[in-house]
């Protein structure tokens, strides 16, 4: 009895590191928290900051130039003798660039997803999904000369009237970059859907299309709908290849087969160029800047608001 009482003692720990064993663990867990606190505080620091200099120096530039004036005027000469400010010029531009490329990336995009998704083999769409996401790593310069050097040749062969530099030949380009966006994300929703569902669709008769059209695809609405945003913010963001092929002239059109400025290649414009810091032209890719974020902001809350209308229902 005596001998078990010793061995007990023996083996028995100090109550110093019995007290210290647990609370190890607990520190170390509180330390990655905060650091996964710091990691999400500090993009959301970046975004406010972005936003805060955006706003900091359009209030400078507002301070000069009137809103109706920014919103209403038909021209946007801001570097003129005679200067005017009307952002319509600008936002034309930038629409029917980003309208264009969504004609092509969206259905493109959602056909591939399908395919890859309800028809392809497995080793079919292991082989593809990567080779479409190398799209997206292709420099968008190259993107730019593509357009300028080889599609607009070849659209000028169906318009012989078209110009060198055109909103059409930058959209169609934009719009075959973005398909990666769309495709991918799309895919992705549509493969979460579960497998019961199409075996449902099937057991009642249904084709493979009709499965993919009728259930895959209303079921992963709310994800698709990520992706189509996703395309569209990627398309109004884009600078490159519109700055290359669609022209540097802010004309106030809604033809794509006329060249036109965008709010981005404006932008780039002003900061390569001989514009005194804090002038009113350099303001104006402030104003310039806040305006394309909060059309970007608008999107995102329709697709938000989408996704969550379509979560609900299905």
């Amino acid at each position: 009895m005596d001998a078990d009482v010793v061995k007990t003692a023996a083996f028995k720990k100090p109550a110093a590191f019995r007290i210290a064993t647990p609370l190890f663990p607990r520190a170390k867990e509180k330390g990655i928290e905060l650091l996964l606190f710091l990691a999400a505080l500090t993009s959301v620091a970046i975004t406010v900051g972005i936003v805060g200099v955006l706003a900091y120096e359009s209030f400078s530039f507002f301070r000069h130039v009137s809103l109706l004036e920014f919103v209403t005027d038909r021209q946007w000469t801001p570097l003129f003798a005679e200067p005017h400010y009307g952002m319509l010029s600008l936002v034309s531009g930038t629409l029917v660039t980003t309208t264009v490329a969504l004609l092509v990336a969206i259905p493109v995009g959602s056909m591939v997803a399908i395919y890859l998704s309800e028809y392809a083999p497995h080793s079919v769409r292991e082989a593809v999904k990567p080779a479409l996401e190398l799209l997206s790593a292709v420099p968008t310069v190259v993107y730019g000369y593509f357009a300028l050097l080889f599609v607009t040749p070849t659209l000028q062969k169906i318009w012989p009237d078209l110009p060198g530099f055109n909103m059409l030949s930058a959209g169609l380009v934009i719009g075959i970059m973005i398909v990666p966006y769309v495709s991918s994300v799309s895919e992705d929703a549509m493969r979460a859907v579960p497998v019961y569902l199409r075996e449902g669709a099937y057991a009642l008769g249904s084709t493979r299309m009709q499965t993919a059209l009728r259930v895959v695809f209303p079921s992963a609405l709310s994800g698709i709908a990520a992706a189509y945003v996703l395309g569209v913010s990627r398309a109004i963001g884009e600078t490159m290849v519109v700055a290359i092929a669609a022209g540097m002239q802010p004309t106030l059109t809604w033809n794509p087969l006329e060249p036109a400025a965008t709010m981005t290649a404006y932008i780039v414009q002003v900061s390569l160029g001989d514009v005194p810091h804090g002038s009113i032209g350099y303001q104006t890719i402030f104003a310039t800047g806040l305006t394309l974020l909060l059309m970007t902001l608008v999107f995102n809350i329709a697709g938000h608001v989408l996704r969550k209308r379509y979560r609900q229902v299905y």
